[in-house]
Protein backbone atom coordinates (compact mmCIF):
# COMPACT_ATOMS: atom_id res chain seq x y z
CA UNK A 1 0.00 0.00 0.00
CA UNK A 2 1.46 3.30 -1.06
CA UNK A 3 1.11 6.18 1.39
CA UNK A 4 1.96 9.86 1.29
CA UNK A 5 5.74 9.93 1.36
CA UNK A 6 6.50 13.29 2.93
CA UNK A 7 5.72 15.45 5.89
CA UNK A 8 2.41 17.26 6.48
CA UNK A 9 -1.22 16.46 7.18
CA UNK A 10 -1.33 13.79 4.49
CA UNK A 11 1.75 11.90 5.72
CA UNK A 12 1.06 8.20 6.01
CA UNK A 13 -2.41 8.38 4.47
CA UNK A 14 -3.30 5.73 1.86
CA UNK A 15 -3.33 6.62 -1.79
CA UNK A 16 -6.36 6.06 -4.06
CA UNK A 17 -7.27 5.50 -7.69
CA UNK A 18 -7.72 8.75 -9.62
CA UNK A 19 -10.41 9.37 -12.25
CA UNK A 20 -7.81 8.72 -14.96
CA UNK A 21 -6.70 5.37 -13.53
CA UNK A 22 -3.62 6.54 -11.70
CA UNK A 23 -2.65 5.74 -8.16
CA UNK A 24 -2.84 9.13 -6.43
CA UNK A 25 -1.75 10.34 -3.02
CA UNK A 26 -3.38 13.59 -1.96
CA UNK A 27 -0.87 15.00 0.47
CA UNK A 28 -1.33 18.29 2.26
CA UNK A 29 1.89 20.08 3.04
CA UNK A 30 2.73 22.68 5.66
CA UNK A 31 4.33 26.02 4.97
CA UNK A 32 7.87 24.69 4.71
CA UNK A 33 10.33 24.62 1.83
CA UNK A 34 10.52 20.96 0.79
CA UNK A 35 11.00 19.56 -2.67
CA UNK A 36 7.34 18.63 -2.82
CA UNK A 37 5.72 21.62 -1.16
CA UNK A 38 3.77 24.36 -2.87
CA UNK A 39 4.63 27.93 -1.98
CA UNK A 40 2.70 28.81 1.15
CA UNK A 41 1.57 25.22 1.66
CA UNK A 42 -1.20 23.33 -0.09
CA UNK A 43 -2.09 20.07 -1.78
CA UNK A 44 0.23 18.06 -3.97
CA UNK A 45 -0.71 15.01 -6.04
CA UNK A 46 1.94 12.34 -5.65
CA UNK A 47 1.41 9.68 -8.34
CA UNK A 48 3.04 6.25 -8.11
CA UNK A 49 3.15 4.33 -11.40
CA UNK A 50 -0.15 3.87 -13.20
CA UNK A 51 -2.22 0.90 -12.11
CA UNK A 52 -4.93 -0.82 -14.17
CA UNK A 53 -8.54 0.04 -13.41
CA UNK A 54 -9.64 -1.65 -10.23
CA UNK A 55 -6.10 -2.34 -9.03
CA UNK A 56 -4.92 -1.28 -5.61
CA UNK A 57 -2.38 1.42 -5.03
CA UNK A 58 0.24 -1.10 -4.12
CA UNK A 59 3.01 -0.05 -6.44
CA UNK A 60 6.12 1.16 -4.75
CA UNK A 61 8.11 2.94 -7.42
CA UNK A 62 6.90 6.51 -7.99
CA UNK A 63 6.53 7.88 -11.52
CA UNK A 64 8.06 11.32 -11.66
CA UNK A 65 5.26 13.37 -13.10
CA UNK A 66 5.55 16.77 -14.74
CA UNK A 67 4.23 18.25 -11.50
CA UNK A 68 6.87 16.48 -9.42
CA UNK A 69 9.63 17.55 -11.78
CA UNK A 70 8.37 21.14 -11.88
CA UNK A 71 8.24 21.51 -8.10
CA UNK A 72 11.67 19.97 -7.73
CA UNK A 73 12.88 22.38 -10.44
CA UNK A 74 11.45 25.32 -8.51
CA UNK A 75 13.49 24.35 -5.48
CA UNK A 76 16.66 23.89 -7.52
CA UNK A 77 16.07 27.19 -9.32
CA UNK A 78 15.68 28.94 -6.01
CA UNK A 79 18.93 27.41 -4.80
CA UNK A 80 20.75 28.45 -7.97
CA UNK A 81 19.15 31.89 -8.06
CA UNK A 82 17.38 31.14 -11.34
CA UNK A 83 13.87 32.19 -12.32
CA UNK A 84 11.26 29.55 -13.17
CA UNK A 85 7.53 29.76 -13.86
CA UNK A 86 5.67 28.64 -10.74
CA UNK A 87 3.57 25.82 -12.23
CA UNK A 88 4.85 25.36 -15.74
CA UNK A 89 3.93 22.01 -17.24
CA UNK A 90 1.45 21.01 -14.52
CA UNK A 91 -2.13 19.87 -14.94
CA UNK A 92 -5.20 20.07 -12.74
CA UNK A 93 -8.60 18.40 -12.68
CA UNK A 94 -11.38 20.67 -13.96
CA UNK A 95 -14.94 19.96 -12.77
CA UNK A 96 -17.91 20.70 -15.04
CA UNK A 97 -21.52 19.51 -15.28
CA UNK A 98 -23.60 18.32 -18.21
CA UNK A 99 -27.27 19.29 -17.84
CA UNK A 100 -29.98 16.74 -18.62
CA UNK A 101 -33.55 17.97 -18.39
CA UNK A 102 -35.89 15.01 -18.03
CA UNK A 103 -39.07 17.10 -18.22
CA UNK A 104 -40.13 20.72 -18.10
CA UNK A 105 -43.33 19.80 -16.22
CA UNK A 106 -43.72 20.61 -12.54
CA UNK A 107 -44.44 17.53 -10.41
CA UNK A 108 -42.42 18.02 -7.24
CA UNK A 109 -40.14 20.35 -5.27
CA UNK A 110 -37.52 17.65 -4.84
CA UNK A 111 -36.01 14.50 -6.32
CA UNK A 112 -34.06 11.44 -5.22
CA UNK A 113 -32.02 8.62 -6.74
CA UNK A 114 -32.14 4.83 -6.66
CA UNK A 115 -31.87 1.75 -8.86
CA UNK A 116 -35.59 1.01 -9.13
CA UNK A 117 -35.45 -1.71 -11.81
CA UNK A 118 -32.27 -3.36 -10.52
CA UNK A 119 -30.41 -3.07 -13.80
CA UNK A 120 -27.29 -1.75 -12.08
CA UNK A 121 -27.88 1.81 -13.29
CA UNK A 122 -29.11 4.64 -11.11
CA UNK A 123 -32.50 6.19 -11.78
CA UNK A 124 -34.17 9.42 -10.64
CA UNK A 125 -37.59 9.83 -8.99
CA UNK A 126 -39.48 13.10 -8.68
CA UNK A 127 -43.17 13.30 -7.90
CA UNK A 128 -45.34 10.82 -9.82
CA UNK A 129 -42.57 9.53 -12.08
CA UNK A 130 -39.24 7.77 -12.01
CA UNK A 131 -36.82 8.23 -14.90
CA UNK A 132 -34.75 5.34 -16.16
CA UNK A 133 -30.99 5.80 -16.23
CA UNK A 134 -28.53 6.21 -17.77
CA UNK A 135 -30.17 8.45 -20.41
CA UNK A 136 -33.41 9.22 -18.44
CA UNK A 137 -35.52 9.27 -21.62
CA UNK A 138 -38.04 6.71 -20.36
CA UNK A 139 -40.26 7.48 -17.40
CA UNK A 140 -42.58 5.30 -15.35
CA UNK A 141 -45.64 6.46 -13.40
CA UNK A 142 -45.62 5.31 -9.76
CA UNK A 143 -48.85 6.98 -8.62
CA UNK A 144 -51.64 8.72 -10.55
CA UNK A 145 -50.27 11.78 -12.33
CA UNK A 146 -53.60 13.58 -12.46
CA UNK A 147 -52.48 17.18 -12.06
CA UNK A 148 -52.92 19.57 -14.99
CA UNK A 149 -53.76 23.19 -15.69
CA UNK A 150 -55.14 25.24 -18.57
CA UNK A 151 -53.18 27.98 -20.23
CA UNK A 152 -54.45 30.38 -22.89
CA UNK A 153 -51.88 31.00 -25.59
CA UNK A 154 -51.28 34.30 -27.36
CA UNK A 155 -53.52 33.16 -30.22
CA UNK A 156 -56.41 32.65 -27.78
CA UNK A 157 -56.29 28.85 -27.90
CA UNK A 158 -56.55 27.21 -24.50
CA UNK A 159 -54.23 24.28 -23.92
CA UNK A 160 -54.17 21.68 -21.14
CA UNK A 161 -50.67 21.14 -19.75
CA UNK A 162 -49.76 18.14 -17.53
CA UNK A 163 -48.40 18.78 -14.05
CA UNK A 164 -48.88 21.57 -11.56
CA UNK A 165 -48.62 25.14 -12.75
CA UNK A 166 -44.99 26.19 -12.63
CA UNK A 167 -42.65 27.72 -15.18
CA UNK A 168 -44.91 26.57 -18.04
CA UNK A 169 -47.73 28.72 -16.64
CA UNK A 170 -48.16 32.18 -15.21
CA UNK A 171 -49.89 31.65 -11.85
CA UNK A 172 -48.63 30.31 -8.55
CA UNK A 173 -49.32 26.69 -7.65
CA UNK A 174 -47.91 24.03 -5.37
CA UNK A 175 -47.22 20.34 -5.90
CA UNK A 176 -48.32 17.42 -3.73
CA UNK A 177 -44.70 16.34 -3.29
CA UNK A 178 -42.25 18.58 -1.39
CA UNK A 179 -39.46 16.07 -0.68
CA UNK A 180 -38.64 12.54 -1.83
CA UNK A 181 -36.42 9.90 -0.23
CA UNK A 182 -35.52 6.36 -1.20
CA UNK A 183 -35.09 3.30 1.02
CA UNK A 184 -35.81 -0.43 0.99
CA UNK A 185 -38.53 -0.31 3.64
CA UNK A 186 -39.69 -3.94 3.49
CA UNK A 187 -36.18 -5.38 3.04
CA UNK A 188 -37.10 -7.24 -0.16
CA UNK A 189 -34.04 -6.00 -2.05
CA UNK A 190 -35.96 -3.41 -4.11
CA UNK A 191 -35.71 0.34 -3.52
CA UNK A 192 -38.97 1.99 -2.41
CA UNK A 193 -39.94 5.68 -2.38
CA UNK A 194 -40.97 7.88 0.56
CA UNK A 195 -43.01 10.97 -0.30
CA UNK A 196 -43.36 13.99 1.95
CA UNK A 197 -46.38 15.71 0.43
CA UNK A 198 -47.73 19.17 1.09
CA UNK A 199 -46.83 20.43 4.60
CA UNK A 200 -49.45 19.42 7.15
CA UNK A 201 -50.54 16.36 5.16
CA UNK A 202 -50.01 12.64 5.60
CA UNK A 203 -46.86 10.71 4.66
CA UNK A 204 -46.69 7.42 2.80
CA UNK A 205 -44.10 5.17 1.21
CA UNK A 206 -44.60 3.51 -2.16
CA UNK A 207 -43.71 -0.15 -2.45
CA UNK A 208 -41.59 -1.10 -5.46
CA UNK A 209 -43.55 -3.69 -7.52
CA UNK A 210 -40.36 -5.43 -8.66
CA UNK A 211 -40.70 -4.50 -12.35
CA UNK A 212 -44.35 -5.47 -12.53
CA UNK A 213 -46.50 -2.91 -14.39
CA UNK A 214 -48.92 -0.52 -12.70
CA UNK A 215 -48.88 1.93 -9.83
CA UNK A 216 -46.89 1.26 -6.69
CA UNK A 217 -48.81 0.34 -3.55
CA UNK A 218 -48.93 3.25 -1.13
CA UNK A 219 -48.61 2.70 2.63
CA UNK A 220 -49.74 5.72 4.67
CA UNK A 221 -47.62 5.63 7.83
CA UNK A 222 -47.88 9.10 9.40
CA UNK A 223 -50.89 11.42 9.67
CA UNK A 224 -49.43 14.93 9.83
CA UNK A 225 -45.91 16.00 8.86
CA UNK A 226 -45.21 19.71 9.31
CA UNK A 227 -42.20 21.86 8.44
CA UNK A 228 -40.89 22.81 4.99
CA UNK A 229 -37.46 21.24 5.58
CA UNK A 230 -38.02 17.86 7.23
CA UNK A 231 -35.47 15.09 6.78
CA UNK A 232 -35.14 11.31 6.71
CA UNK A 233 -32.10 10.02 8.59
CA UNK A 234 -30.93 8.08 11.63
CA UNK A 235 -31.75 10.13 14.72
CA UNK A 236 -31.58 7.40 17.36
CA UNK A 237 -28.34 5.73 16.30
CA UNK A 238 -29.94 2.33 15.68
CA UNK A 239 -28.82 2.22 12.04
CA UNK A 240 -32.34 2.84 10.71
CA UNK A 241 -33.73 6.17 9.44
CA UNK A 242 -36.51 8.16 11.07
CA UNK A 243 -38.68 11.05 9.87
CA UNK A 244 -37.31 14.24 11.42
CA UNK A 245 -40.03 16.87 11.43
CA UNK A 246 -42.62 18.83 13.39
CA UNK A 247 -46.12 17.58 14.08
CA UNK A 248 -49.00 18.95 16.10
CA UNK A 249 -46.92 21.80 17.52
CA UNK A 250 -44.03 19.55 18.62
CA UNK A 251 -40.52 18.95 17.31
CA UNK A 252 -39.51 15.31 17.09
CA UNK A 253 -39.29 12.23 14.91
CA UNK A 254 -41.47 9.37 13.69
CA UNK A 255 -40.09 5.85 13.96
CA UNK A 256 -41.10 2.70 12.08
CA UNK A 257 -41.69 -0.75 13.51
CA UNK A 258 -39.27 -2.41 11.14
CA UNK A 259 -40.97 -5.76 11.57
CA UNK A 260 -44.03 -4.11 9.99
CA UNK A 261 -42.93 -0.85 8.30
CA UNK A 262 -46.30 -0.45 6.57
CA UNK A 263 -48.02 0.06 9.94
CA UNK A 264 -48.40 3.59 11.39
CA UNK A 265 -45.09 4.96 12.62
CA UNK A 266 -44.70 6.02 16.26
CA UNK A 267 -44.28 9.70 17.03
CA UNK A 268 -41.63 10.81 19.54
CA UNK A 269 -41.75 14.45 20.63
CA UNK A 270 -38.46 15.88 21.88
CA UNK A 271 -39.83 19.33 22.78
CA UNK A 272 -42.76 20.72 24.75
CA UNK A 273 -45.62 21.95 22.61
CA UNK A 274 -44.62 25.19 20.95
CA UNK A 275 -45.28 27.31 17.89
CA UNK A 276 -44.12 24.70 15.38
CA UNK A 277 -46.58 24.70 12.48
CA UNK A 278 -47.01 23.33 8.99
CA UNK A 279 -44.88 25.99 7.32
CA UNK A 280 -42.14 26.24 9.94
CA UNK A 281 -38.63 26.45 8.54
CA UNK A 282 -35.46 24.76 9.66
CA UNK A 283 -34.59 21.37 11.13
CA UNK A 284 -31.41 19.37 11.30
CA UNK A 285 -29.50 16.94 13.44
CA UNK A 286 -25.98 15.97 14.42
CA UNK A 287 -23.78 15.48 17.46
CA UNK A 288 -23.24 19.01 18.78
CA UNK A 289 -21.66 18.29 22.14
CA UNK A 290 -19.52 15.31 21.11
CA UNK A 291 -21.16 12.75 23.41
CA UNK A 292 -21.78 10.29 20.58
CA UNK A 293 -25.53 10.93 20.47
CA UNK A 294 -27.40 12.76 17.73
CA UNK A 295 -28.94 16.07 18.75
CA UNK A 296 -31.78 17.85 16.94
CA UNK A 297 -31.73 21.46 15.78
CA UNK A 298 -34.34 24.02 14.91
CA UNK A 299 -33.71 27.59 13.87
CA UNK A 300 -33.71 28.83 17.49
CA UNK A 301 -31.97 26.09 19.46
CA UNK A 302 -30.30 22.71 19.60
CA UNK A 303 -31.92 19.93 21.60
CA UNK A 304 -29.56 17.61 23.47
CA UNK A 305 -30.40 13.93 23.22
CA UNK A 306 -30.46 12.31 26.67
CA UNK A 307 -28.61 9.12 27.57
CA UNK A 308 -31.89 7.22 27.19
CA UNK A 309 -34.92 8.09 25.06
CA UNK A 310 -37.09 5.46 26.73
CA UNK A 311 -40.42 6.94 27.76
CA UNK A 312 -40.00 9.93 25.39
CA UNK A 313 -38.40 12.46 27.76
CA UNK A 314 -38.19 16.13 26.76
CA UNK A 315 -34.69 16.79 25.47
CA UNK A 316 -32.61 19.60 26.99
CA UNK A 317 -32.99 22.81 25.00
CA UNK A 318 -29.95 25.02 24.37
CA UNK A 319 -31.10 28.34 22.90
CA UNK A 320 -29.25 29.81 19.93
CA UNK A 321 -30.74 31.51 16.92
CA UNK A 322 -29.01 30.05 13.91
CA UNK A 323 -31.23 31.84 11.42
CA UNK A 324 -34.62 33.55 11.44
CA UNK A 325 -35.92 31.46 8.55
CA UNK A 326 -33.59 28.51 8.04
CA UNK A 327 -34.08 25.58 5.65
CA UNK A 328 -31.96 22.47 6.26
CA UNK A 329 -29.54 22.90 9.17
CA UNK A 330 -26.36 21.00 8.27
CA UNK A 331 -24.12 19.78 11.12
CA UNK A 332 -20.45 19.21 10.24
CA UNK A 333 -16.96 20.12 11.40
CA UNK A 334 -16.14 22.60 8.65
CA UNK A 335 -12.95 24.13 10.04
CA UNK A 336 -11.40 20.85 11.20
CA UNK A 337 -11.03 21.73 14.87
CA UNK A 338 -12.83 18.62 16.09
CA UNK A 339 -16.08 20.45 16.96
CA UNK A 340 -19.20 20.21 14.83
CA UNK A 341 -20.40 23.46 13.29
CA UNK A 342 -23.72 24.37 11.63
CA UNK A 343 -24.47 25.53 8.08
CA UNK A 344 -27.73 27.25 7.23
CA UNK A 345 -29.36 29.77 4.98
CA UNK A 346 -30.30 32.94 6.82
CA UNK A 347 -33.66 33.23 5.08
CA UNK A 348 -35.05 30.51 2.84
CA UNK A 349 -37.22 33.11 1.13
CA UNK A 350 -34.76 35.97 1.29
CA UNK A 351 -31.00 36.33 1.22
CA UNK A 352 -28.05 34.90 3.02
CA UNK A 353 -26.01 31.82 3.87
CA UNK A 354 -23.84 31.47 6.98
CA UNK A 355 -21.86 28.84 8.79
CA UNK A 356 -21.81 28.91 12.56
CA UNK A 357 -18.50 27.96 14.16
CA UNK A 358 -18.85 26.08 17.42
CA UNK A 359 -17.02 27.82 20.24
CA UNK A 360 -16.46 26.46 23.72
CA UNK A 361 -15.59 28.57 26.75
CA UNK A 362 -16.04 27.86 30.45
CA UNK A 363 -17.71 24.57 29.67
CA UNK A 364 -20.42 26.24 27.55
CA UNK A 365 -21.20 25.80 23.86
CA UNK A 366 -22.04 28.73 21.63
CA UNK A 367 -21.56 29.60 17.97
CA UNK A 368 -19.82 32.35 16.01
CA UNK A 369 -21.48 33.32 12.73
CA UNK A 370 -19.44 33.55 9.53
CA UNK A 371 -21.40 35.00 6.62
CA UNK A 372 -20.84 33.28 3.27
CA UNK A 373 -23.44 35.22 1.25
CA UNK A 374 -25.66 38.16 2.13
CA UNK A 375 -27.88 40.62 0.30
CA UNK A 376 -24.98 42.86 -0.76
CA UNK A 377 -22.76 41.03 -3.28
CA UNK A 378 -20.00 43.60 -2.78
CA UNK A 379 -19.59 42.28 0.76
CA UNK A 380 -19.43 38.65 -0.33
CA UNK A 381 -15.92 37.35 -0.83
CA UNK A 382 -16.53 36.11 -4.38
CA UNK A 383 -19.21 38.64 -5.35
CA UNK A 384 -21.91 35.97 -5.67
CA UNK A 385 -25.44 36.73 -4.56
CA UNK A 386 -28.83 35.06 -5.04
CA UNK A 387 -32.05 34.85 -3.08
CA UNK A 388 -34.13 31.96 -1.68
CA UNK A 389 -31.51 29.26 -0.91
CA UNK A 390 -34.27 26.89 0.26
CA UNK A 391 -32.38 23.58 -0.04
CA UNK A 392 -28.92 22.24 0.86
CA UNK A 393 -26.96 19.06 0.27
CA UNK A 394 -23.68 18.20 2.01
CA UNK A 395 -21.28 16.32 -0.26
CA UNK A 396 -17.57 15.93 -1.04
CA UNK A 397 -17.98 17.14 -4.60
CA UNK A 398 -14.34 17.02 -5.73
CA UNK A 399 -13.29 14.05 -3.55
CA UNK A 400 -10.55 15.97 -1.75
CA UNK A 401 -11.62 14.70 1.67
CA UNK A 402 -13.45 17.90 2.64
CA UNK A 403 -17.24 18.20 2.63
CA UNK A 404 -18.64 20.81 0.27
CA UNK A 405 -22.28 21.83 -0.13
CA UNK A 406 -24.77 22.39 -2.93
CA UNK A 407 -27.53 25.00 -2.96
CA UNK A 408 -29.12 27.53 -5.25
CA UNK A 409 -32.07 29.77 -5.84
CA UNK A 410 -35.51 28.26 -5.36
CA UNK A 411 -37.46 29.11 -8.46
CA UNK A 412 -40.84 30.79 -7.89
CA UNK A 413 -41.33 29.70 -4.29
CA UNK A 414 -44.52 31.78 -4.24
CA UNK A 415 -44.98 32.28 -7.94
CA UNK A 416 -43.89 34.75 -10.56
CA UNK A 417 -45.26 37.77 -8.70
CA UNK A 418 -44.77 36.50 -5.15
CA UNK A 419 -43.38 38.47 -2.21
CA UNK A 420 -39.93 36.88 -2.34
CA UNK A 421 -37.07 39.13 -3.50
CA UNK A 422 -35.78 38.65 -7.04
CA UNK A 423 -38.45 36.08 -7.88
CA UNK A 424 -37.63 36.25 -11.57
CA UNK A 425 -33.86 36.49 -11.48
CA UNK A 426 -31.73 33.62 -12.80
CA UNK A 427 -32.46 30.28 -11.13
CA UNK A 428 -28.83 29.46 -10.29
CA UNK A 429 -27.37 26.27 -8.89
CA UNK A 430 -23.96 26.27 -7.15
CA UNK A 431 -21.60 23.99 -5.34
CA UNK A 432 -19.46 25.61 -2.67
CA UNK A 433 -16.01 24.12 -2.26
CA UNK A 434 -14.71 23.97 1.31
CA UNK A 435 -11.10 25.08 1.73
CA UNK A 436 -9.13 25.62 4.90
CA UNK A 437 -6.72 28.53 4.39
CA UNK A 438 -5.16 28.02 7.80
CA UNK A 439 -5.65 25.95 10.91
CA UNK A 440 -9.11 26.46 12.35
CA UNK A 441 -10.35 28.42 9.31
CA UNK A 442 -12.89 27.63 6.62
CA UNK A 443 -13.72 29.32 3.35
CA UNK A 444 -16.33 28.36 0.76
CA UNK A 445 -15.59 28.94 -2.92
CA UNK A 446 -18.70 29.13 -5.13
CA UNK A 447 -18.70 27.20 -8.42
CA UNK A 448 -21.62 27.74 -10.77
CA UNK A 449 -23.28 24.52 -11.97
CA UNK A 450 -26.18 26.06 -13.91
CA UNK A 451 -28.14 29.31 -14.24
CA UNK A 452 -31.52 28.00 -15.43
CA UNK A 453 -32.75 25.41 -12.93
CA UNK A 454 -32.18 26.33 -9.28
CA UNK A 455 -33.46 24.22 -6.40
CA UNK A 456 -36.80 23.37 -4.86
CA UNK A 457 -37.25 22.55 -1.19
CA UNK A 458 -34.77 19.72 -1.75
CA UNK A 459 -31.58 19.21 -3.71
CA UNK A 460 -29.86 15.81 -3.92
CA UNK A 461 -26.22 14.98 -4.56
CA UNK A 462 -25.18 11.42 -5.28
CA UNK A 463 -23.58 9.01 -7.72
CA UNK A 464 -25.92 8.77 -10.69
CA UNK A 465 -23.82 8.74 -13.86
CA UNK A 466 -20.32 9.08 -12.46
CA UNK A 467 -19.07 6.45 -9.98
CA UNK A 468 -16.11 8.62 -8.99
CA UNK A 469 -17.66 12.06 -8.50
CA UNK A 470 -21.17 13.03 -7.28
CA UNK A 471 -23.87 14.32 -9.61
CA UNK A 472 -26.67 16.72 -8.63
CA UNK A 473 -30.41 16.07 -8.99
CA UNK A 474 -33.15 18.72 -8.83
CA UNK A 475 -36.95 18.71 -9.05
CA UNK A 476 -38.82 22.04 -9.02
CA UNK A 477 -41.17 24.32 -10.93
CA UNK A 478 -38.83 24.27 -13.93
CA UNK A 479 -38.93 20.49 -14.21
CA UNK A 480 -36.60 17.63 -13.29
CA UNK A 481 -32.84 17.77 -13.88
CA UNK A 482 -29.73 15.73 -13.43
CA UNK A 483 -26.36 17.43 -13.66
CA UNK A 484 -23.79 14.86 -14.70
CA UNK A 485 -20.43 15.52 -13.12
CA UNK A 486 -17.61 15.57 -15.67
CA UNK A 487 -13.87 16.02 -15.17
CA UNK A 488 -10.86 16.51 -17.39
CA UNK A 489 -7.17 17.13 -16.91
CA UNK A 490 -6.27 20.61 -18.15
CA UNK A 491 -3.12 22.74 -18.06
CA UNK A 492 -2.81 24.61 -14.81
CA UNK A 493 -3.15 27.96 -16.58
CA UNK A 494 -6.54 26.91 -18.00
CA UNK A 495 -7.63 25.61 -14.60
CA UNK A 496 -6.59 28.83 -12.88
CA UNK A 497 -8.59 30.87 -15.38
CA UNK A 498 -11.71 28.85 -14.56
CA UNK A 499 -11.42 29.32 -10.80
CA UNK A 500 -13.57 31.90 -8.95
CA UNK A 501 -11.48 34.82 -7.74
CA UNK A 502 -11.92 36.72 -4.50
CA UNK A 503 -12.99 40.26 -5.28
CA UNK A 504 -9.72 41.67 -3.96
CA UNK A 505 -7.84 39.45 -6.44
CA UNK A 506 -10.13 39.96 -9.43
CA UNK A 507 -8.52 41.68 -12.41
Amino acid sequence: MVRCPTLGQGAGKPCEMSPVGECVCRCVYPRVATAHSRPGGGQFLYRPRSAPDGASCGLTSPRRTAKHNTMTGILLAAILGLAAPAYAGTTELLHTFKKVRMTDQFWAEGAAIGDFNRDGKMDVVSGAYWYEGPDFKKRREIYPANASFKLKKADGVEKTIPGFEGALGVNNAYSDCFLTFTYDFNADGWTDVLVYGFPGKEVGWLENPQNRPGHWQRHVVFDVLDNESPDFLDVTGDGKPEMLCCSGGYLGYAEADWKNPAAPWKWHAVSPKGDYQRFSHGTGCGDINGDGRIDILDKDAWWEQPASVAGDPVWTRHPFQFAPAAAQLIVHDFNGDGLNDVLSCINAHGYGISWYEQVRADGKITFREHVILNKDPSKNRYGVQFSQPHAFALVDMDRDGLMDFVTGKRFWAHGKDGPDPDSNSAAVLYWFKLVRPAKGQADFVPHLIDDDSGVGTQVTAGYVSNPKFPDVVVGNKKGVFVFKHETKEVPRAEWEKAQPKPQSDAK
